[in-house]
């Protein structure tokens, strides 16, 4: 999920416009009194760090986007990304909380800088031009990105898609969107994945672009399976990290990665993997 290049100053001046207006008015669904408080003693590597709420690991994400951020049945946000930054919580000796937010304020860096939360982890794929107002941790997931259409099309690439002259939709300020458009195309955009597929269902796009997990995901429900299909993978060589704000806290930065590194190491992000998308790292696409 990416922006289109833009000189440093005016995604410094985005940043900044952004982080004013999230600093008169919350955009989530959690507390975010923007207090800092030091995490707990205990969890590996946690002395000193600074959190923007007492006791909690704040993460802000952009919900739904399943199998990576989603509200189970229950109302509970569960998910890949959950899960993985539960370990960097776990190591802090606290607990998580998430912040709904939309995706443009997470990948700016806006909403870290203003405090809304200590860590973004919303399927975000690591850019340079993201580079520019975020810090990364070290990826976590590598990701591709995947064309679903409506059955019948006949088209089996991105090049049939145009041949058939068949309207493609993308979800606005993704990587996927930023894939096509440097592809020749012009996509109508969609604010977020579950307006993207409705797109798709209600006959408004013919095919839409969208992480390849994300689609597989889409087809294991009968209702989409039925009338949908997946066209093709899109090999885009990205990789998702945790942002944090410019500057970060670099004990954070680490307790993540340590946590990240460790969980390849011992099987843990294994099991994580496999509980999500019912396949070992390596086997998605």
């Amino acid at each position: 999920m990416a922006l289109w290049s833009k000189s440093r100053r005016r995604n410094t001046i985005s940043v900044l416009a952004l982080t004013a207006i999230l600093g008169l008015s919350a955009c989530g669904g959690s507390g975010d009194s923007g207090a800092t408080a030091t995490a707990s003693p205990g969890g590996t590597g946690a002395a000193g760090v600074q959190l923007v709420n007492p006791g909690k690991l704040t993460t802000c994400t952009n919900i739904p986007y399943e199998p990576f951020q989603f509200k189970d049945a229950s109302g509970k946000v569960v998910g890949f990304d959950v899960d993985i930054v539960d370990l960097a919580a776990k190591k802090l000796g606290v607990t998580q909380d998430i912040v709904d937010i939309d995706f443009a304020v997470i990948k700016s860096g806006a909403a870290m800088a203003a405090k809304k939360c200590d860590l973004a982890a919303a399927g975000m794929t690591i850019t340079d031009e993201r580079k520019q107002n975020i810090d990364f941790s070290v990826p976590y997931f590598d990701a591709t990105q995947a064309l679903l259409a409506k059955k019948g099309t006949g088209a089996k690439s991105l090049e049939d898609v145009k041949a058939k002259g068949l309207k493609l939709g993308a979800q606005a300020s993704t990587t996927g969107l930023d894939y096509v458009k440097k592809n020749g195309f012009d996509p109508t955009e969609y604010a977020d994945s579950p307006k993207e597929l409705l797109a798709l269902q209600s006959g408004q796009a013919d095919v839409i672009v969208q992480d390849l997990p994300v689609v597989l995901t889409w087809l294991k429900k009968p209702e989409i399976a039925a009338k949908f299909e997946l066209l093709a993978s899109l090999d885009t060589g990205e990789q998702y990290g945790m942002g944090l704000k410019k500057g970060a806290d670099p004990v954070l930065l680490k307790t993540i990665n340590d946590a990240i590194t460790q969980a390849k190491a011992d099987g843990t992000y294994d099991q994580i993997f496999m509980k999500w998308f019912g396949k070992k790292p390596g086997e998605l696409g």
